[in-house]
């Protein structure tokens, strides 16, 4: 049984195919960038790329002056193409994920000019009949990024070799993909083996591989999960990027499917202390930490007897210089475990207190 053929059928329970797993570390989405930030909008999409990977970002494109400036070169698409750029990134995220006609036109150019296309939002390029063809015709590439392509059978979920981190949150929107950046980052220069692993468009897109877990039917989260961080070597780290929270009304069966399939050795529990209530959810307030701490280890252990959270990674933009130091010490002591601010404080002193001790 796979993604694609739910049956009635009992569930097939055997091992996922070695040879689905072949190529998943190799970039598939071309390099460098031009980041396409459109007539107005969030660029948020954009914006995380150019953060993460500012070497790979060539350019901008804008069409008006109401688009936000990353401050890049702006690049048209034959300049973009002279400058040997492999993909054009759609880095704005629309209201209702609609692609807007305005937009078609600059799409079929590059094409046209040699470029493939990426995109995060709901609506398919691969759906625009003109963009289909064109590239059909010119031989690019149209990466969907948030709908996966692949068939997922359901894992036995026995033990695999290798090591996995996962962050997880006490809210959505709280830096569990920025989080999971820093820790990979820092554990490269610090001489560790490590592969962050994708699980959202913004994170598909800097990385270059992943799977938009929320888009994947919900009997094969922990499947898809587990095709994405598979067996490796045994002082490998497989860095996954959380989604969603177990305390959230609306995310929680994404975050849950993702918890028992990355098997994680360790666990990051993301926060941000500035929030009182669920986002979208005023009725619902903000999980304790220690409430986190209990919930997410219990449900880990279902697929790996040893899973423990390792650190608290807390957003404390919203604060001070003074108050943020303070509430992140004050978590340190009172937790007995690691706790940071990826950007205020960096990653630097969890790494090596957690993968050198």
């Amino acid at each position: 049984m796979s993604q694609n053929q739910l049956q009635t059928a009992e569930p097939n329970l055997s091992k996922i195919d070695s040879q689905d797993l072949v190529g998943l570390s190799a970039k598939s989405i071309r390099e460098p960038y031009l980041l396409f930030l459109g007539d107005g909008g969030d660029i948020k999409t954009a914006t995380g790329v150019h953060y993460w990977r500012p070497d790979i970002c060539i350019g901008q494109m804008r069409l008006s002056g109401q688009a936000a400036d990353l401050g890049l070169e702006e690049l048209g698409i034959a300049a973009a193409a002279n400058a040997g750029v492999g993909t054009l990134i759609v880095g704005v995220a629309t209201i209702g994920g609609h692609v807007p006609e305005t937009w078609i036109d600059v799409l079929a150019e590059a094409l046209e000019a040699g470029l493939d296309l990426a995109s995060g939002l709901h609506l398919k390029l691969q759906d625009i009949p003109r963009l289909r063809e064109i590239a059909r015709a010119n031989g690019r590439r149209i990466h969907d990024v948030r709908h996966p392509t692949q068939d997922f059978a359901i894992p036995s979920f026995e033990f695999r070799p290798g090591k996995r981190l996962l962050t997880v949150g006490t809210d959505c929107a709280v830096g569990k993909m920025f989080t999971s950046l820093a820790i990979e980052r820092e554990m490269k220069a610090q001489g560790l083996k490590t592969t962050f692993r994708a699980t959202g468009q913004t994170g598909i897109l800097i990385e270059g591989s992943g799977i938009s877990i929320d888009a994947v039917v919900s009997d094969f989260i922990s499947s898809a999960t587990a095709w994405l961080a598979p067996a490796n070597d045994p002082d490998h780290w497989d860095i996954i990027e959380g989604q969603g929270s177990l305390f959230h009304p609306a995310f929680a069966g994404v975050t849950l499917g993702l918890v028992h399939g990355s098997q994680p050795d360790l666990m990051v529990l993301c926060g941000n202390p500035s929030l009182t209530h669920l986002r979208y959810f005023e009725n619902f307030k903000q999980p304790s930490l220690e409430q986190c701490i209990e919930r997410y280890e219990e449900a880990a252990r279902l697929t790996n007897p040893n899973a423990k959270i390792a650190g608290i990674s807390l957003n404390t933009s919203q604060m001070g210089e003074v108050e943020a130091h303070r509430i992140i010490e004050e978590t340190r002591n009172r937790l007995g475990m690691p706790c940071f601010d990826p950007v205020r404080t960096g990653v630097s002193e969890f790494v090596s207190k957690v993968f050198f001790n």
